[in-house]
């Protein structure tokens, strides 16, 4: 969960709110950007190959399971991070 929490706090988006959690569950709140949202965020996610639930149409919801490896966890902090840059890229297009 500290690794998760760290790596998304360190992404630069106007997108990401807030970072907040307990171990392995996690969520981030989305700030709406140039008509995006979080379902936007979720779509794209889907797209690169991680699942994800949009709630309340600001937060994102993270589960992983609790087995997962680290190098798992940092596979899938790669396609979330991928996918935060390419809405915002369309957003801004």
């Amino acid at each position: 969960g500290n690794i998760f929490r760290a790596r998304m706090k360190a992404i630069k988006s106007p997108f990401i709110k807030l970072v907040r959690g307990k171990g392995l569950l996690n969520a981030v709140e989305i700030e709406p950007y140039k008509g995006k949202t979080a379902w936007d965020v979720c779509v794209e996610m889907a797209k690169n190959g991680l699942l994800a639930k949009p709630t309340h149409q600001h937060i994102i919801r993270f589960a992983a399971p609790l087995v997962i490896s680290e190098e798992q966890l940092n596979e899938g902090l790669d396609i979330i991070e991928k996918s935060i840059k390419i809405v915002e890229k369309n957003a801004n297009s």
